[in-house]
């Protein structure tokens, strides 16, 4: 299991993917910790079990057992937070905008790794999960810690690359009757 049986299992008309999963992961200039925290939450966040069994024992091998957990807890708040401030933000009635959300986002504050990585994380994950607002929030904190924009840039075409070859592969299975 690794990122080249990931990269084999995609089809030769999705070429393109198979091409940018090698660069995006295994040519990344981002530390280990920060690659591979995204590459394990875009890789839950994605919902495919190939495309997680495959990543994750690579992401697993990479990671400190605490960022491997904050990886697991960035996609798993930026699933509930995604919806909700999504869906808060698409309702033409700005009054849900004033609302106390009153949902449990502790980890956010206390995510057992540096502040940056998480942030990172959780904007990777809000890119798969079309969460404009969260995107805005997340790239807003990280600019603030002077994270680069071709850092950021960097851990979104994570995103966008595993997100393409999960619904790639995804399809493919279901194409096959898997």
């Amino acid at each position: 299991m690794s990122l080249d049986s990931l990269k084999s299992a995609v089809p030769d008309f999705a070429k393109d993917l198979k091409l940018n999963l090698g660069s995006v992961i295994g040519n990344s200039d981002l530390p280990q910790q920060q690659l591979w925290g995204t590459v394990l939450s875009c890789a839950i966040a994605a919902r495919s079990p190939l495309v997680l069994r495959e990543l994750e024992p690579e992401a697993k091998a990479n990671l400190s057992p605490e960022a491997y957990t904050a990886a697991k807890s960035a996609a798993a708040v930026m699933a509930m937070n995604n919806v909700f401030y999504r869906t808060r933000h698409l309702l033409s009635d700005p009054e849900y905008g004033t609302l106390r959300a009153g949902l449990r986002m502790n980890v956010i504050g206390n995510p057992g790794v540096e502040k940056v990585d998480f942030e990172l994380w959780s904007l990777a994950v809000s890119a798969i999960n079309g969460c404009g607002q969260c995107l805005d929030s997340h790239e807003q904190v990280l600019r603030k810690a002077g994270v680069d924009r071709e850092v950021i840039q960097e851990a979104f075409k994570i995103a966008s690359v595993i997100q393409a070859v999960a619904v790639t592969l995804d399809a493919e299975a279901a194409l096959a009757g898997e």
